[in-house]
């Protein structure tokens, strides 16, 4: 009896190891079978691994070849705390936070992290990198990158943009011309050893494309010459902002281009909102007396006022619906240059009120108020022209003196630029080609008509009115010493909160020179200057020290 109950229960042992041995059989089968591919693949994952090269981000340059941006060697500090022991981990917080200016708490938390691979500190100095390599802390390592540098830090800030700390760009040039200088990653396959070494698989590199460069139409002088004429206003008058343009006026090439407040590019991120922006293209306000510029050009090309017709500009007052409209003084009778040369508001009013709102809003958008320049730069706004079918009673009074509609400094300038260049208008344009290393030219920016907008000889008719502007009227702080300039000065006050306030104004001056052979034009706006806070009186100065500079620089 004792036998046969041995003998069963080693018969069910015996069929319980079998059982087991079958499902172990099947269950080896099954993986060897169906799973081998995929487990192979997870073998190979763990041991090989594709590391993404970057590539050089292409520089920028001006139109000599000076240095705007460019990319400097650096080294990017990454962790493997599978590797590293507690000790190791204790070594990195202790030196790390130390010599890099690191929380110590946010090291032991990336530290502490279940993985193979971990950012510790991007963008390290090869002196940094050094110091760090000769602690001899098992687990860190390097990977080499590149930093973008910007030696003239504030020069041309609002043109050049920024790239951010992956090399992208996000303003500016750097972001409108980002696909261009970014370049194309390349990459290499690392296959670990048992000892966890790395080598690099030859036949699985493929090397990255470094970016292309720009080569702009900024002049690196003209644009410091802008840049401290502007800051010295900006400074003298307290002003909240102020900007600059110099445009070649015979190709539409952006010499200059400047706006205060303005930020270190090498320090982007502390910069405001305010200081980033680039006002000159990106900011609309009501003009004021420049936009006269636009009655005139219709006046004279419609054929319906001539140089000596005389206008009545009623002593000072006159009333248009329930508006009543002032002139600085109480002028009597004015010929029609003397009109724009004084800067009647009153004048101007009754030359639009003759041509009606038809005609001013036809020769506003021929001169491309209302519409974008399309320059080659992000963040560019159209403006507001509105059409006569959206005029009040009072807009004939308003419009042809630069209220009730909204410009930038770029629109202006380049206005400015078409009677320069007898009637026609210009694209502007700040990048001139764009090449490779091997300095192979992949793109290049001709010059590019837009439109006549005006006929030769009204532009011609325009510039003299324009040179009695700055000899006889509003524009003389513009005169310089043997140079004829032709412009036109604007004062606007600023509507704040939805109403026009007292005290707070825009001055402007937008002009070109030399009158008779124009080489350049330029605008200067400057916000809510004081005491003083005429055009005439505090943006001509800077027009007249900036052009005086600049064309002795570029005539040598």
């Amino acid at each position: 009896m004792e036998n046969r109950k041995y003998a069963l229960r080693f018969s069910l042992i015996f069929l319980v190891l079998i059982a087991c041995l079958l499902v172990f059989s099947v269950r080896l089968i099954w993986i060897q079978v169906f799973w081998a591919d995929h487990l192979a693949r997870l073998a190979q994952k763990q041991h090989r691994h594709l590391v993404e090269l970057e590539p050089v981000r292409g520089a920028i340059y001006d139109r000599k070849m000076r240095p705007l941006a460019f990319n400097v060697p650096v080294y990017s500090l990454f962790a493997n705390p599978k590797m590293m022991t507690i000790s190791d981990k204790q070594q990195a917080v202790r030196q790390l936070s130390i010599l890099l200016s690191m929380d110590p708490h946010v090291l032991e938390e990336d530290l502490g992290r279940d993985r193979y691979f971990v950012w510790l500190k991007r963008k390290l100095s090869p002196e940094l990198a050094e110091k760090i390599k000769q602690m001899q802390i098992k687990g860190l390592g390097f990977r080499k990158e590149s930093r973008r540098s910007y030696p003239a830090a504030h020069l041309a800030a609002h043109v050049i943009g920024f790239a951010g700390i992956d090399n992208e760009g996000l303003e500016g040039l750097e972001l409108f011309y980002n696909k261009e200088l970014k370049g194309k990653p390349g990459y290499m396959r690392i296959l670990r050893d048992a000892h966890q070494r790395e080598l690099i698989i030859d036949d699985a590199f493929v090397p990255p494309h470094d970016g292309l460069h720009l080569v702009l139409t900024i002049d690196e002088t003209v644009q410091y010459i802008a840049e401290q004429a502007l800051e010295k206003a900006y400074q003298k008058y307290q002003a909240q902002s102020a900007s600059i343009i110099v445009m070649d006026t015979r190709t539409g090439e952006i010499l200059a281009l400047a706006n205060r407040p303005t930020y270190n590019l090498e320090n982007y991120a502390a910069a405001s909102p305010l200081s980033r922006t680039n006002r000159a293209m990106s900011y609309v306000y009501e003009p004021g007396s420049v936009f006269k510029v636009v009655t005139a050009v219709a006046a004279l090309e419609e054929g319906r006022f001539s140089e000596k017709d005389k206008i009545f500009c009623e002593n000072g007052r006159y009333k248009i619906a329930n508006n009543i409209l002032t002139d600085h003084h109480p002028y009597g009778m004015l010929t029609f240059n003397q009109v724009f040369g004084f800067s009647s508001n009153i004048g101007v009013a009754k030359i639009a009120q003759r041509l009606g709102p038809d005609i001013i809003y036809k020769y506003g958008r021929r001169l491309r108020f209302g519409i974008k320049t399309g320059m080659d730069l992000q963040g560019e706004v159209s403006g507001w022209l509105k059409a006569p079918s959206l005029w009040s009673k009072t807009t004939i009074g308003a419009i042809p003196i630069g209220y009730e509609v909204t410009v930038t400094p770029l629109q202006l300038v380049c206005m400015m630029t078409a009677i320069a260049n007898k009637g026609v208008y210009l694209r502007p344009f700040v990048v001139k080609y764009i090449k490779n290393s091997g300095d192979q030219i992949i793109k290049s920016f001709e010059p590019q008509t837009v439109d006549r907008v005006v006929s030769e000889e009204t532009a011609r008719r325009v510039t003299e009115i324009l040179k009695g502007v700055v000899e006889e009227g509003t524009g003389q702080h513009a005169r310089i010493q043997g140079v004829e300039v032709a412009g036109k000065t604007g004062t606007a006050r600023k509507v704040i909160q939805g109403s026009y306030s007292e005290g707070k104004y825009y001055a402007t001056f937008a002009g070109f020179a030399p009158a008779d052979n124009p080489r350049v034009a330029v605008i200067v706006v400057v916000d809510e200057p004081h005491p003083s806070y005429f055009g005439g009186t505090v943006a001509a100065p800077v027009f007249k020290e900036v052009v005086e500079n600049a064309l002795k620089y570029l005539e040598n």
